[in-house]
């Protein structure tokens, strides 16, 4: 079966190519429309006559094109078309009632797509995208399989399904207050009560409209678990939470399974979908032109399926390389000079505090910094910047630092390509091209940053900063936005900058398998949220991994397969004999 997608946000339609696409291909120049030109200016390609040969790929100067083989077997198992030369979904996911099923892959894949039509709110075409489907074609489509059952007593009414949805600012059009929102899903008395677990109790008279990122996520969290359903189906619940509540969130979702519910989660945070989850589905394929859904997997099998990019049962290789976990040794202090240190420094803000007790780091280190929301980390990120003064004391580090802040807001015009030159006129050449197409930035170059979804923007972000010359190079919440495979390739190449560039990098984030798979210490958090913070370290990994967990009472062990950290479930035998002997993090 072979697939043909255009992708119209990045065809011009002729402008500055001249449709070269159509003029090179060899069915076109043999007479036949293998390549025709539609009523909006894009070309349109003929499945059955193009003969695969790449050459439209090749001429194609904005990487619109994109032609893949995929095995006849999954031709008959396509599940949903977006149009001719659209995205295909194949494969399906299975419901099991009494479990949480999570589904994991890179963004743009199908993950979405798939919990519409598991809900509802989308009928499956089939590949057929002038048919007109009837709800007995979906439940015939799935005979004999689980998942029949599970259609025909959605359009029986027998399910009764929620929704949290990915992109949560839509919760921002409500002109009330948090209590008169979350009323319309359930009884005063469960409202209080995931109030209460969720650490919401205390915005209940703000407005909707005015609560931050993590805020508004923990609302829409709530207004999902709320309603009378019996499907739930919960689409990144970690974004904008730091490590502490993401843990919460998942042990309220685990609370939430019965054997009379269904819960769907599609999450980046591997940690926190091994925590909640107890089946996995893996999405592969190639970004928005199809995704194929794997075997359900158990949540162990799945992710280490996922970080090797094999599937054993399947024999299915998705990914060209594995995803690998080293165990850190303690650094030695002659190992090498000491690059930066800082004195005791105090903050004051209003009613929060922010001490940092003497630190310093050596050449070319990567400092993970972790910690609660509103502790002081993006504080200490603009003290080290240069951007607030300390209290108690002149910080003049006299270095360069390139920073990359949490929260990205750009209202350019400009052009990525432009943008990028302005930072650094190179930024094309051999030194810095394994930044931008290892992130997919170079298919970006024409778009106007003011165009940029918040992945794309992130990604961009994150190249400005290491292009800029500096000594320091410090990243706020990098891994916000992106895909669990983004995240690993980002981790990767800023450990490989830090250590090619001899330079020192700190990164602010709260994925916990991010900040393990990139750092060499940590720089630790404590402290009341919104009251007082207070930084210590850097620490090596163990202790400082150790504290800090400790601290939000979570232990982890290392996978024997992959290494990568995993969490023990709350009062397992694990996580009773860790906490016994002091180990909560095992390196």
């Amino acid at each position: 079966m072979r697939i043909a997608v255009v992708r119209k946000d990045r065809c011009k339609g002729g402008i500055d190519c001249d449709y070269l696409c159509r003029k090179f291909c060899p069915k076109v120049r043999a007479k036949q429309d293998a390549i025709k030109i539609g009523e909006d200016n894009k070309p349109i390609i003929d499945e059955n006559l193009c003969i695969g040969c790449g050459i439209c790929i090749k001429k194609c100067a904005f990487n619109a094109i994109s032609i893949v083989n995929i095995p006849e077997k999954i031709e008959s198992k396509v599940i949903h078309r977006y149009g001719k030369n659209g995205f295909v979904l194949c494969r399906f996911a299975i419901p099991r009632f009494g479990k949480i099923i999570g589904i994991l892959g890179r963004n743009g894949i199908g993950k979405t797509t798939t919990l519409n039509i598991l809900s509802g709110k989308l009928k499956p075409n089939f590949g057929n995208i002038e048919a007109k489907i009837e709800e007995r074609d979906i439940i015939n489509f799935f005979r004999g399989t689980e998942t029949q059952k599970y259609f025909k007593d959605l359009f029986e009414g027998k399910i009764r399904v929620s929704v949290k949805p990915q992109h949560i600012d839509v919760l921002s059009t409500f002109k009330g207050s948090v209590v008169n929102f979350l009323e319309n899903f359930g009884s005063h008395e469960r409202m209080m009560e995931l109030a209460n677990l969720l650490g919401i109790q205390d915005i209940l008279d703000r407005r909707v409209q005015n609560l931050s990122g993590g805020e508004l996520q923990r609302v829409a969290i709530a207004a999902c678990l709320l309603r009378d359903a019996n499907v739930f189906f919960i689409d990144e619940p970690s974004s904008y939470l730091d490590i502490k509540q993401r843990l919460n969130v998942c042990k309220i979702i685990r609370k939430k399974s019965n054997e009379n519910n269904c819960i769907f989660v599609v999450e980046h945070d591997l940690i926190a979908l091994d925590y909640m989850c107890d089946f996995i589905h893996i999405m592969f394929g190639e970004e928005g032109v199809y995704g194929i859904m794997s075997n359900l997997l158990g949540s162990r099998e799945g992710i280490n399926s996922f970080i090797n990019g094999y599937l054993r049962d399947e024999n299915i290789k998705f990914r060209e390389y594995q995803i690998k976990f080293e165990t850190k040794l303690p650094t030695r202090a002659i190992d090498s000079a000491i690059s930066l240190e800082w004195p005791r420094l105090e903050k004051n803000l209003g009613t929060f505090k922010l001490v940092v007790n003497p630190g310093r780091i050596s050449v070319n280190e990567v400092i993970g910094i972790i910690g609660e929301n509103a502790i002081g980390k993006t504080t200490f990120a603009k003290i080290i910047a240069g951007e607030l003064n300390p209290d108690n004391c002149k910080l003049d580090l006299n270095i360069k630092i390139s920073y990359k802040p949490q929260y990205i807001e750009i209202e350019s015009r400009e052009s990525v390509r432009e943008v990028l030159s302005k930072i650094n006129k190179n930024f094309m050449s051999e030194e810095y091209r394994n930044f931008y197409i290892s992130l997919g930035v170079h298919h970006l170059f024409d778009k106007r940053i003011n165009e940029l979804s918040g992945g794309e923007l992130q990604s961009v972000a994150i190249v400005s900063c290491l292009l800029r010359e500096a000594d320091l190079y410090l990243l706020d919440e990098p891994s916000a936005h992106l895909d669990v495979e983004q995240r690993i390739t980002i981790a990767k190449i800023i450990r490989d900058f830090a250590k090619m560039k001899k330079k020192n990098v700190f990164v602010i984030d709260h994925d916990l398998l991010f900040i393990d798979y990139l750092s060499d210490k940590l720089l630790v958090f404590t402290g009341t949220p919104s009251k007082q913070g207070i930084c210590s370290g850097p620490y090596e990994m163990r202790e400082g991994m150790n504290m800090f967990l400790k601290e939000i009472g979570i232990t982890f062990r290392r996978d024997d397969v992959t290494n990568r950290p995993r969490p023990n479930k709350l009062d397992s035998v694990k996580d009773r004999e860790q906490k016994e002997i002091g180990e909560y993090y095992y390196d």
